[in-house]
């Protein structure tokens, strides 16, 4: 087992600037390396502040694709927390591979935790028979993420991964080695860390769960509301910021309860109740009755995120839009960034440039789900 330890010591001052947003989907499931992320936030950086970045790549792990792959970090090196997570993942799980994260030893970041994946099926035993895969993957990622001291779970879907820590992205991207071990069909990163939370490897973006990612620019000041909701289902905080809810908060809503972003978005960013006053019948109770049921996981505060799964990527802003967002197309693929100026640097000829309306989610999806959503539509499912 080789295990390579790195240590800088002296962490960056703390500048409060803003996080840069960054995702990037070719809509026919082709997949790229990851250039075009690593150069859309080196395009922002000053958006940046060395304390965090990362990335989220999809369609990476073709030769495990049935298999869920988590990346989990063990702080301080900590080999007994390694060595009890070994045992609880070969109870309670099939490990068909398990190794050493591929990193660059000569990479510039702070303080680099030991990084291992596993690839590996559910042996559900018992009662928990009676759960989905999923949420017993869940359950298993919230057992080790709050009782195992030192371990933290910061991936854990079917073929696809992030990659984080503290440093700047191109950082991060050379310490995992991006650019030569991965190849994906969406590409979503961040640059920085959330404004009043610590620097270190579980905190920085994407935040994750199954195949679900979110990366963050804002502040949620609804959070302690949010987490007391989400706790009541199961779900945890236990990574030190306030982005942890929204990554829980999609995967509820959408996998568990299967609403589209389209009703999420109305969720996390509602009309104001004057504007609801004033609307016909029909969509004042979709609307009362989403504030009514949903109101713990209304999202306060400046906020714009980019989420992604499997087939599909979108992004939005709160609804008065204080922090920016920014859409592109070129062909078959979709940009979504803080800026225009980060999608441009990599792509100068856009088909379309676009700013969505505040509260209004820009979708993209693989055109075998968009197709499948329309005839869905249209035999009124």
């Amino acid at each position: 087992m080789s295990m390579r330890r790195m240590r800088r010591e002296t962490l960056p001052d703390k500048e409060h600037q803003a996080c840069g947003l960054f995702g990037v989907m070719n809509r026919k499931g082709e997949r790229f390396g990851g250039r075009m992320a690593i150069d859309a936030l080196m395009n922002m950086r000053v958006r940046g502040n060395g304390l965090g970045a990362g990335f989220a790549a999809y369609g990476i792990y073709p030769e495990h694709k049935d298999y869920y792959a988590l990346h989990i970090m063990f702080q301080d090196w900590d080999l007994d927390a390694k060595r009890e997570v070994d045992k609880f993942l070969g109870a309670n799980f099939d490990v068909v591979c398990d190794e050493e994260m591929p990193t660059n030893p000569e990479a510039s970041v702070i303080n680099p935790p030991l990084v291992w994946r596993y690839f590996m099926a559910p042996d559900k035993k018992g009662d928990e028979k009676r759960l989905s895969d999923d949420d017993y993957v869940v359950k298993k990622v919230m057992h080790i993420n709050t009782r195992i001291k030192n371990a933290y779970v910061f991936s854990s879907g079917k073929n696809m991964g992030v990659f984080k820590g503290v440093g700047f992205p191109e950082e991060i991207a050379e310490y995992f080695m991006l650019e030569k071990e991965y190849r994906g069909y969406i590409w979503v990163a961040h640059s920085r860390f959330p404004t009043n939370t610590p620097g270190w490897w579980g905190g920085a973006h994407p935040f994750c769960i199954l195949d679900w990612t979110v990366v963050h620019n804002g502040e949620i000041s609804s959070y302690g509301t949010n987490k007391r909701y989400l706790e009541m289902y199961g779900y945890y905080c236990t990574l030190l910021t306030d982005t942890e809810v929204m990554a829980y908060a999609v995967d509820l809503l959408m996998r568990r309860q299967r609403l589209p972003i389209e009703i999420v978005a109305k969720i996390f960013a509602p009309p104001m109740w004057d504007h609801v006053d004033i609307m016909d019948e029909k969509r004042k109770k979709l609307y009362m009755t989403l504030r009514m049921v949903y109101a713990p996981l209304l999202i306060n505060g400046p906020w714009t995120i980019i989420v992604a799964h499997h087939g599909e990527m979108f992004g939005i802003t709160d609804r008065i839009r204080l922090r920016p967002i920014t859409a592109g197309e070129k062909g078959d693929l979709l940009f979504v960034s803080s800026e225009e100026a980060a999608i441009r640097a990599v792509c100068p000829n856009l088909d379309r440039v676009f700013t969505p309306m505040g509260g209004e989610p820009v979708v993209g999806r693989l055109k075998g789900v968009e197709k499948e959503l329309r005839k869905k539509a249209e035999e009124g499912v």
